[in-house]
C-alpha cells in the first residue's frame, strides 16, 4: 500500500467516529518528517481518543501499527506516527491554535469528505424534512 493510499484509507477512519475537517497535506516536497499529514477534529477529549482507537484499531487490521503515539493522556491533541503518514487528531479549539494548516502553508491540502454524510431530503405529502445517509458516487 502506497503512503497516500494509507493516509486516505486512514483519513476515512476517522469518519467513523465523526471527525470533522479532515484535510490530508501533501509534505513530500517540503520535508523528510512524514509524506503526508491527516489533519482532523473532534468536539471533545471523548471523542479525540475514540477517533484515534478507530485509527489505530483500523490500520493494524490492515497491517499497519504506529510506529509511535502521543497525546493519549491529555487527549487535546494526539499524534499517530505510521512514517510515512502521521495523523493529529485534535479538539477543535486546540487545532485553532496551533494552526499546522498555517505552519505548513506551502503544502498542498486535499479536503476529504465523509461518503455518507447527511443528505436533506424533502417528502411531498408532509412537508417534512428528512435527514438520510447516502453514499455519494
Amino acid at each position: 500500500m502506497t503512503p497516500k493510499t494509507l493516509a486516505k484509507n486512514i483519513a476515512n477512519l476517522t469518519f467513523t467516529k465523526k471527525a470533522h475537517d479532515v484535510i490530508i497535506m501533501d509534505l513530500k516536497k517540503l520535508t523528510d518528517v512524514a509524506d503526508y499529514f491527516i489533519l482532523c477534529s473532534g468536539d471533545s477529549d471523548t471523542q479525540v481518543k475514540a477517533i484515534a482507537d478507530e485509527v489505530l484499531d483500523g490500520a493494524g487490521k490492515n497491517g499497519f501499527d504506529a510506529w509511535r503515539t502521543e497525546g493519549f493522556a491529555q487527549r487535546q491533541w494526539i499524534i499517530l506516527d505510521y512514517v510515512d503518514v502521521v495523523v493529529h487528531i485534535f479538539q477543535k479549539d486546540i487545532r485553532k491554535i496551533y494552526n499546522l494548516e498555517k505552519l505548513w502553508g506551502d503544502a498542498k491540502i486535499e479536503v476529504i469528505k465523509d461518503k455518507l454524510e447527511p443528505v436533506v431530503k424533502r417528502t411531498t405529502k408532509t412537508k417534512r424534512v428528512k435527514v438520510e445517509r447516502v453514499s455519494k458516487k
